[in-house]
């Protein structure tokens, strides 16, 4: 069932989905048949389902389909956790401004390195610093978002031995034991 906000525009080579939140465009396979056979419900089929890759490609354009449909409704949201000793993060005004491509802010994190750690936020990406040691990522994308959130999970990777790091959501690390003499 299609959410009654929500409206489509078929193409042979892609299908633009338009939602409250905005707009955005699901490119399609030669392959990939789409129709609406009622007034709320899309089917997505393939030419030859024998075919490996088309069946393939099925699943993952109906899965992307999805994907736009939901962050166009009502967007996506991950959170990241800071653990460790005088692991911090700030959102502050970049003083470089929009000229690389951000949106004018940037994280700020102090991750036992012996600086500052600065990361714009891209101006598709919402962010917000609840707690000094939570960030907050939004964003109608979730492939742009789980791009961006390794990339602020690069600077610190959850270690196994002590479990501090930058960890992405519930994401569990399993510790290991120090070898004894």
């Amino acid at each position: 069932m299609l959410p009654p906000n929500i409206s489509f525009n078929p193409s042979p080579t892609a299908l633009t989905v338009i939602g409250p939140l905005g707009t955005t465009s699901v490119a399609l396979h030669p392959f990939v048949r789409i129709k609406f056979p009622e007034q709320s419900v899309m089917e997505v089929s393939v030419e030859d389902s024998e075919i490996k890759v088309q069946r393939q490609m099925w699943g993952t354009t109906r899965t992307l389909i999805y994907n736009a449909i939901i962050g166009m409704t009502e967007g996506f949201k991950v959170p990241l956790y800071l653990v460790g000793v005088g692991y911090r993060a700030v959102l502050e005004k970049d003083p470089r401004g929009t000229a690389d491509g951000g949106n004018g802010m940037r994280l700020n994190m102090s991750l036992g390195f012996s600086h500052q750690v600065y990361v714009p936020i891209p101006p598709y990406i919402t962010c917000e610093v609840p707690m000094p040691t939570k960030i907050t990522l939004a964003c109608t994308d979730k492939h742009l978002l789980g791009l961006f959130a390794a990339k602020v999970r690069s600077y610190r990777k959850p270690e196994p031995y002590k479990g501090k790091g930058i960890f992405i959501a519930d994401e569990k690390i399993r510790l290991k034991s120090v070898k004894k003499k």
